[in-house]
């Protein structure tokens, strides 16, 4: 089968449009009409209807479609895999990765590992803490880096780090020597950015409406974004110091003491198979365990 024939057929089925198709893939029209009429021939069925101007699928094309992109996909890995082999890869390592984590610590981790193992062909997939458990039960990734547990999969979690939270607070270009702003008007005065970070939000926020502080908020998902509208005047909020490190060393960020207000400790974890790992994923923990000793497993609702 000629896979440029399949890609052909997944971009019509995906804009209903043959010129569009065409423009996307850089091809003449009547090319796209070419390559669906081949594809209609060797599979015995009718892909498409028009229906005035346009194109839909048929219940035939409807149902052919996952394998359609199933074997695109294939196709891809194959070509990937045998690229990586004539390059000298001889394994592979794919890891999922928290956004956070990925920023904070990961590229002296990744010099390391591809310094000792550069036979290895490592793939890295940035994923929200929450999708990553999924991620490593399915088998998509050999291991993961987290900032949240995993809840019930049957997975292997060990605790990496801890990482204190802290009250972060745009620098406003005065006196260094001048003393520090109260955080509890600092927080009433300005909008509180919150729900960047998984884990310790709902009780933060508990707290200080127990404290009696009127408080605006803003949930913004991203702890980038966060950081953003923070420097842009926009807000205040409450981060992981590993998240907000350069901010304070460069002094566009303060981190302001909270008396009175004890601030929660967030984690970062490992997580791996109880299924057993591959030989690249044990030299990419032992590595871990040599940065982050003494990486102590973590059992469900609790440490270990």
């Amino acid at each position: 089968m000629d896979f440029r024939v399949l890609q052909t057929f997944l971009v019509a089925a995906a804009t209903e449009n043959f010129h569009q198709t065409a423009e996307a893939l850089f091809i003449a029209q009547p090319t796209v009409s070419q390559h669906i009429r081949q594809l209609e021939r060797e599979l015995g069925i009718k892909l498409f209807e028009r229906v005035g101007k346009r194109v839909r699928l048929t219940a035939a094309g409807k149902h052919y479609l996952p394998h359609a992109k199933g074997l695109l996909q294939q196709w891809h890995h194959s070509m990937e895999d045998l690229q990586a082999w004539r390059q000298g890869y001889r394994e592979k390592l794919r890891v999922a990765v928290s956004p956070i984590i990925a920023r904070a610590r990961f590229s002296h981790l990744l010099h390391r590992f591809t310094k000792q193992y550069p036979d290895v062909d490592i793939s890295i997939k940035i994923a929200d803490s929450v999708e990553i458990g999924p991620l490593v039960q399915s088998g998509q990734v050999d291991l993961g880096l987290t900032r949240m547990m995993p809840g019930l999969f049957q997975l292997d979690t060990y605790l990496l780090y801890e990482d204190p939270v802290v009250f972060a607070v745009p620098h406003n270009g005065g006196d260094m020597d001048a003393p520090l702003p109260d955080w509890e008007q600092e927080v009433q005065s300005n909008r509180l950015l919150t729900h960047n970070h998984p884990g310790y939000w709902d009780e933060l926020l508990l707290h200080l409406r127990q404290r009696g502080l009127a408080l605006r908020t803003m949930a913004v998902s991203q702890v980038d974004i966060t950081k953003r509208f923070i420097e842009d005047g926009l807000g205040v909020s409450f981060l992981p110091r590993s998240a907000v490190s350069r901010e304070l060393f460069e002094n566009r960020f303060i981190e302001l003491p909270t008396p009175g207000l004890a601030l929660p400790t967030v984690a970062s974890y490992l997580l791996v198979p109880k299924a057993g790992m591959s030989e690249p994923a044990r030299h990419f923990m032992e590595i871990l365990q040599a940065l982050y000793p003494p990486m102590p497993p973590v059992m469900q609702g609790g440490k270990g």
